[in-house]
């Protein structure tokens, strides 16, 4: 009996040990699993958190760009005297926050034939804004960057962060956008228009990324030199990422650098900007400026939790193994009991039942502590599948939210083609096709008398559901102030007024109106900062519609937009778009342009309006192929048939 109890013993205490080096086994997979999901999930937040931010950076930035760019078109194709210059100039600061302030700066002898310099400058002073002339011996702004660069190029650039000695007194980046005049016929350079932003707000909005204790987010500027870099900021303005990496010779850095600068991202294990500990960092560029943006995770603070909880599994094991040795003979009954109910327990949660629960373990060994170990993982595992049900209920709910906010947009726009099928004298037809689920493009068309047609298209700045919004009131005022006899020029003035009112989040759109005579074929219309239209004769002949002379509405209250008249003959069709057509890119991020959206208006030979947006759309969901939609498409054409349908009958 002792003999056979040895034995037993003998065979309990080996199976003991085998199943403790199965464990320590487990317990190192189990490291090594877990180490590659932290990475994973560590990758996945770093990219969300460096994207975040990011976009919160550019949706300021980009805003910002249109202002000056429409300032520019403006200056370009419009009269103008030196008071409405100002005043142009003092609405742009004043009703833009994110702009500390503004100036347009003249080639010399440009504006004033007797003077060198002409360059007045508004920038934000307190609650108001005030008014200085940039140039003279000391500012002699055509020789800076922000004016010679745009210059050369031809086109806007974000200019290198610097200290504005003589104009904002502010460490800033300028948005640069060239300007010209026709000069008997030939377009030349006449200027630059500015916006400048202040850098205090971006380095605020990157010192705020904080992660765990020592882990930092940085940027640097098209150049490499650091805007933010909270380990040292005595290096911001001052070094660049070249020359931090040349004082530590670090060749990875280095290389780190030149792939921020490309407008690369990245995911890179480093430990140059940590003191020689060991990090992961995540780099993203910033599309409008250039820059580029770093988020630092310490890798020792990452895996700590992993290297504590291995350190204590493994002592765990040890004191085990020794306790085991001395006292197997004893506590063998005592362990199979409730490793028969662990596994009663985990049968009964594999088959779905959480409800089940271990009785209290009567002894802490590590039966107890892997009871309680199992009735904790139980009770998470009901409230992990308790909140992913709500948030699961919660995403559901939005999108039939915005489900519902689609099928109200598009019930308020006119989608029954032949939308007058009693009138002979023309045919119209349109198609909206929204990015996401609700957008912020729109076409309408509407009689205002018997004879005519009120029709028009827009594009609101931005995407989701604020630009649908604003699209929808846009769509009210234009209605509202039709009739009465104005002409498209005085209804959009006055649209551009209501919108420009308590315009606290700046968005703008642009809106091209037009009004048909349908018994002569006078085409009244206005254009507010929107794409040309084209216009296609009866002999196929294509051209620009007017020209883009309107500025967009809802930045200016108190801009006056022109008409213009032409008249259509029989057989000549009008064919308006948003720049989603033309802004459409294929894998190569090559975009749709505007001379193959020509090409293809000259392959069409129909007079039905249908066959125009058919074609269209098929020619660049060609050309985009698998690429995502990146922004609401809108088309609208209007054929003039004449009086009678003649061209129709022909």
């Amino acid at each position: 009996m002792l003999k056979n109890s040895g034995i037993a013993a003998k065979l309990i205490f080996f199976i003991c040990l085998s199943g403790a080096l199965i464990l320590t086994a487990l317990l190192m997979y189990n490291y090594f699993v877990t180490r590659n999901i932290v990475m994973k999930d560590l990758r996945r937040n770093a990219k969300n958190l460096a994207c975040s931010t990011v976009n919160k950076i550019e949706a300021v930035l980009n805003p910002i760009e249109k202002v000056p760019e429409s300032l520019a078109h403006f200056l370009e194709f419009s009269e103008y005297d030196r008071k409405e210059l100002l005043d142009y100039l003092k609405a742009v600061v004043s009703n833009n926050p994110e702009i500390y302030g503004a100036a347009i700066a003249f080639e010399p002898h440009a504006f004033i034939e007797d003077s060198l310099y002409f360059s007045p400058y508004y920038c934000k002073d307190a609650d108001s804004v005030k008014l200085t002339y940039l140039g003279g011996e000391s500012y002699q702004y055509f020789y800076w960057d922000w004016y010679q660069v745009p210059k050369k190029l031809q086109k806007p650039i974000w200019s290198e962060p610097y200290y504005d000695e003589g104009g904002g007194e502010i460490v800033m980046s300028t948005y640069s956008v060239p300007f010209y005049h026709w000069v008997n016929g030939e377009r030349k350079f006449y200027g630059i228009v500015t916006a400048d932003i202040s850098i205090d707000w971006l380095q605020d909005l990157v010192r705020s990324i904080h992660i765990y204790k020592s882990g930092y987010g940085f940027l640097i500027s098209h150049n490499g030199t650091f805007l933010t870099y909270p380990p040292d900021e005595n290096l911001i303005m001052n070094e660049t990422i070249f020359t931090l990496a040349e004082s530590i010779n670090d060749k990875d850095l280095r290389e780190i650098g030149n792939s921020m600068l490309k407008g690369d991202s990245g995911f890179v294990q480093t430990s140059a900007l940590t003191k020689g500990q060991g990090s992961w960092l995540y780099y993203a560029p910033l599309p409008s400026s250039g820059w580029s943006l770093g988020v630092l995770f310490p890798e020792k603070e990452l895996m700590a939790d992993i290297y504590r909880l291995s350190a204590i599994l493994i002592i765990l094991g040890i004191a085990g193994l020794v306790l085991l040795s001395i006292t197997v003979a004893l506590i063998s009954t005592g362990i199979t009991k409730p490793l028969r109910a662990l596994v009663k327990a985990a049968s009964t949660a594999a088959e779905g039942d959480l409800d089940f629960a271990l009785p209290p373990a009567r002894c802490r060994d590590e039966a107890g502590k892997l009871s309680d170990a199992f009735n904790y993982m139980i009770s998470s595992l009901k409230d992990y599948i308790q909140k992913l049900t709500e948030t699961t209920a919660a995403k559901e709910r939005i999108e039939s939210e915005l489900n519902v906010a689609h099928n109200i947009q598009m019930s308020i726009i006119p989608r029954m083609f032949p939308p007058f099928p009693e009138r002979e004298e023309f045919d119209l037809h349109a198609v909206l096709k929204p990015a996401r689920q609700v957008g912020g493009d729109y076409y309408d068309f509407f009689f205002l008398d018997d004879d005519h047609l009120c029709f028009t298209i827009g594009d609101v700045s931005g995407k989701g559901v604020p630009a649908s919004l604003y699209m929808a009131i846009t769509r009210t005022l234009i209605r509202a102030k039709s009739g009465h006899g104005l002409s498209p020029a005085l209804m959009m003035t006055r649209v551009n007024q209501d919108l420009c009112v308590d315009n606290d989040s700046s968005m703008f759109v642009t809106i091209f109106l037009g009004i048909l005579d349908a018994r002569t074929g006078g085409l009244e219309f206005c254009n507010g900062g929107h794409d040309l239209p084209f216009i296609i004769s009866a002999e196929g002949k294509i051209g620009a519609l007017g020209e883009s002379d309107g500025l967009i509405v809802g930045i200016i209250p108190d801009y006056e937009y022109n008409n213009r008249n032409i008249t259509l003959k029989a057989g000549d069709a009008i064919f308006l778009f948003t720049d989603g057509v033309t802004e459409a890119m294929n894998a190569e991020e090559d975009m749709f342009s505007r001379e193959r959206l020509e090409e293809v208006l000259g392959e069409i030979k129909s007079d039905n309006p249908a066959d125009y947006s058919q074609m269209v759309l098929k020619a660049v969901e060609k050309f985009a192929g698998d690429n995502p939609q990146s922004d609401d498409i809108t088309l609208l054409t209007l054929v003039y048939y004449g009086r009678g349908g003649e061209t129709a009958e022909e």
